[in-house]
């Protein structure tokens, strides 16, 4: 992590700040005038033996976690890690495509994040 953290800080000025669980990162970019890239870096892990995510870590919105489920497999996709809530941020899941990329859909908590 802090080999990867100075690595992306020193070539692209990514800021980093520790969130939720131990070796999770948010990535800050940009400022208030300028978009950024909304992102994380967090330690490797596998999603099941054998599977573990290398390279950058794809998690798409998605309005609707379970429609998101169904379509995967309907399309061919395979699911990963079936769908987990993390309180107030919301309802993810993993699944392999049809050519073998590893992603995640999450739906988003509509409730406010509370201080």
């Amino acid at each position: 992590m802090d080999r990867a953290r100075h690595f992306y800080g020193h070539v692209f000025g990514w800021r980093f700040h520790a969130w939720g669980p131990p070796g999770f990162y948010m990535i800050e970019t940009g400022s208030a005038d300028v978009p950024a890239v909304h992102g994380s870096l967090q330690q490797r892990r596998e999603l099941e033996p054998g599977l573990a995510l290398r390279g950058f870590e794809c998690t798409i919105t998605v309005p609707d976690i379970a429609a998101a489920e169904r379509a995967i497999v309907e399309a061919g996709g395979t699911i990963l890690m079936p769908v987990a809530t993390i309180p107030t941020i919301g309802h993810l899941l993993w699944f392999r495509d049809p050519e073998g990329n590893v992603a995640g859909a999450m739906q988003p908590d509509a409730r406010p994040l509370t201080e």
